[in-house]
């Protein structure tokens, strides 16, 4: 590569954003967030903007609080169900029977 241009890959103009362009920034806190696992994580957010209660962790991603001592608890998590056991947890088995044997008389003709 000789004869290269020390500038390769920019144009005229172009540098690093600074404070010139984009204006000031606004002041900021840092809040500090502990999750159930200890992990603590410290966002920063402007001094006139409402923090908020909870903040899901980086590190894990469980949900984390502003005090050390009494973190949110991890979110229970409902194991998998098939259609069969929302169907069962709706309908008892004398109702299934009932269901059942008036489809079937249905299918005979009967009803």
């Amino acid at each position: 590569m000789a004869g290269g241009s020390a500038i390769r890959g920019s144009r005229v103009g172009a540098g690093p954003m600074g404070e010139a362009e984009r204006g000031e920034a606004a002041p900021r806190m840092h809040v500090s967030f502990w999750c159930s696992r200890g992990h603590e994580s410290r966002p920063s957010f402007a001094l006139d903007a409402a923090v908020p209660e909870e903040w899901d962790c980086p590190r894990c991603g469980l949900p984390a609080g502003p005090d050390q001592d009494n973190p949110p608890a991890p979110p229970k998590i409902e194991p998998y169900k098939t259609h069969l056991a929302y169907v069962k947890e709706r309908r008892s088995d004398k109702d299934g029977a009932a269901i059942l044997e008036e489809a079937l008389a249905k299918l005979r003709g009967e009803a």
